[in-house]
């Protein structure tokens, strides 16, 4: 009983860590560029870490309860599919800082989430939810070799759902809490870092990309 709340209470600390992952912070950090609350960058957080925690948890329970395999093929398609969405959040970044300063950039409203429309919202999750596929293999094994009782497993994955859930609202909201401060008196630092976000999304999605479909082979379809 020790050695498993043991494994559990490290799985809150392992979900922390596993948010400080490099394509979960590029992620949230190029939508977070465009936010003007702290507020408003932790919510983007937590949006993220409840998709991910929604599908981590939807496969862990497949391969507990079906003993659901997931192949080494699918999990690396799975990861270019990551690298294609970090090369269009970049693309869409970059685009957006070359709009008028009067349309990309407004003053702070009374309500720091005011502006945060449904697809807003939406798109943090749906990203979380694309990282939780393509993580949830290792993440899967690593559960069952320790744990053997599927109550503690499900119990292990909302807990490390739970860690990460945490760890990406504090990483958004130190991202955006100096945004808060000097991007409503310079339009144009904002723009420089919305498209330094975008830039590096693009960059890292590319070689993640390249990584994965032609180092891997991938394309080739002769990997592993």
């Amino acid at each position: 009983m020790t050695s498993l709340l043991s494994v559990i209470l490290f799985g809150f600390v392992l979900g922390m860590r596993h948010a400080t992952d490099p394509d979960h912070v590029i992620a949230v950090a190029t939508i977070g560029s465009q936010q003007r609350s702290i507020a408003g960058g932790a919510l983007i957080g937590v949006l993220w870490g409840v998709g991910h925690t929604l599908t981590l948890v939807a496969v862990g329970i497949a391969i507990i309860a079906f003993n659901v395999v997931i192949s080494p093929e699918l999990g690396h398609s799975l990861e270019l599919v990551v690298a294609l969405m970090l090369i269009l959040l970049g693309i869409l970044s970059l685009r957006g800082a070359t709009r008028p300063v009067s349309e990309g950039i407004r003053p702070p409203g009374p309500d720091p989430l005011h502006d945060f429309s449904i697809g807003r919202l939406l798109r943090p999750l749906m990203i979380g939810i694309v990282h939780g596929l393509a993580g949830s293999a290792s993440i899967a094994l690593l559960v069952l070799t320790p744990i053997r009782d599927p109550l503690w497993a499900a119990m292990y994955l909302l807990v490390f759902g739970a860690g990460t859930i945490a760890g990406m609202m504090l990483i958004t909201g130190l991202m955006v809490w100096p945004l808060a401060h000097i991007g409503h008196r310079s339009a144009t630092l904002r723009r420089r870092l919305t498209t330094a976000t975008g830039a590096l999304s693009l960059a890292f999605g590319v070689l993640l990309a390249y990584q994965i479909g032609i180092v891997g082979s991938v394309f080739a379809g002769h990997a592993w």
